[in-house]
């Protein structure tokens, strides 16, 4: 190899043309390793190039002098350097060597976690994502890093901003599980609780030849919002989820099996109960504040069942029914589940009467019918890609190598 100055030369020669990168391409992969050979005095180089010019060469030379152990007192320059380099460097260059560019980035991730500032490291790394995107479609390895940054910094709502898009092409396995992971924590953190129990429900159902540690988490969060959200647990996994899955997961989380299950008898006191001797196990698997909203969500519960029932109600009978301290704690959880839009009741102050009403909605207003047509464009949109991947799927000589059987012989003459 050239010395580093004439591979610095190269490099800001072959660097205007698309046909001149992808001579330094080469350039660069046979210098690779001389590179790392000379890791620790390659910083003071990076001023000699652009990065929004010289984004592939400059991406080698960063890649390679961020390959080694980083202080915590250079941690903090290196951020600076790597978070400039993701705001400025060209997608189309980066893409070429997306293995480096993801490399570099998660050691910018793992470096605003030594210095323990992952809120940092949240607008740089979503960058990178979209430039290492080759569409809104493509799930990319960065993006669990994203949303662990987004976690860990509390910005649930920017997590949110990626969380939406349709994912039709994953890299790796490993990546989907993770991204459905953080994204339906995400997701528990804005109370987003439908989008969670989607999110979770994909991790638990995905394709599995060996059970692993994600899915176990993911299962045990699934149970507690499906019990926030939905006020019960269908203890049974769909027929679609693999064979591993069913026959472990629910052996593996068993205590938040028994928590449903003392949920769906509906006596505070029993699931109080037993939350307070699982309290330690809880706590150690980091969802103790789920549990304690779902010990919460059983008086809503209990008080959506009195809608089932009744059409007028006291607000003393419905605190004696539902075990709450006081009619004015009742009149809370009313209030609240009214505002929420979990039941429709009026209060009537005056002689402490509920009345428990239809849904009003009738689905005309100008909002419904846009709600509904959006809805229905997106399921079009939806369908017809399935249509596309099922063609593609169906032509691909290794699904095919697996599916097809031998056709029997069949004497013609």
């Amino acid at each position: 190899m050239n010395s580093v100055e004439g591979l610095l030369t190269q490099i800001q020669g072959l660097s205007s043309t698309a046909s001149d990168v992808l001579s330094l391409q080469n350039v660069l992969k046979q210098a690779d390793e001389s590179l790392h050979a000379e890791s620790t005095r390659l910083l003071p180089f990076l001023d000699q190039l652009d990065p929004s010019k010289h984004s592939l060469g400059y991406l080698y030379f960063l890649e390679a002098c961020t390959a080694g152990p980083v202080t915590t007192e250079s941690a903090s320059s290196f951020v600076l350097v790597i978070a400039r380099f993701i705001s400025s460097c060209v997608a189309e260059q980066i893409r070429l060597a997306p293995d480096k560019f993801i490399s570099v980035c998660k050691r910018f991730k793992d470096q605003v976690l030594l210095l323990e500032e992952p809120l940092r490291g949240v607008a740089p790394m979503l960058t990178a994502v979209r430039k290492l995107q080759s569409s809104t479609e493509h799930l990319t390895t960065l993006h669990p890093e994203f949303l662990l940054l987004c976690l860990l910094a509390k910005c649930y709502k920017t997590g949110l901003s990626i969380l939406e898009e349709d994912i039709f092409e994953v890299d790796q396995p490993r990546d989907l599980y993770l991204y459905c992971y953080y994204g339906g924590m995400i997701c528990i953190g804005q109370k987003c609780f439908r989008k969670a129990l989607e999110l979770l429900h994909n991790v638990v159902t995905a394709p599995m030849s060996t059970i692993n540690a994600i899915a176990v988490e993911a299962y045990k969060k699934y149970i507690l919002v499906s019990l926030i959200h939905h006020g019960q647990l269908s203890t049974s996994l769909p027929k679609y989820a693999s064979g591993v899955a069913q026959r472990n997961l629910k052996s593996l989380c068993l205590s938040y099996i028994e928590l449903a299950n003392s949920y769906n008898n509906g006596k505070i006191a029993d699931l109080e109960t037993y939350v307070q001797a699982n309290m330690e196990k809880f706590g150690s698997d980091n969802n103790l504040g789920l549990v304690k909203q779902v010990v919460s969500s059983i008086y809503k519960r209990n008080i959506q069942r009195l809608t089932q029932t009744y059409l007028t109600l006291s607000l003393q009978d419905i605190a004696n029914t539902v075990q709450l301290n006081s009619p004015k704690e009742a009149e809370m959880h009313v209030l609240q589940m009214i505002q929420d839009g979990e039941i429709y009741a009026t209060i009537n102050q005056k002689d402490g009467m509920v009345r428990f009403l239809e849904d009003p909605e009738l689905y005309k207003t100008c909002e419904m019918i846009e709600h509904i047509d959006l809805s229905i464009q997106r399921l079009m949109t939806l369908s017809k890609k399935l249509t596309v991947m099922d063609e593609l799927i169906s032509c691909d000589p290794l699904y095919l190598g697996k599916v097809s059987l031998p056709f029997p012989f069949i004497k013609l003459f």
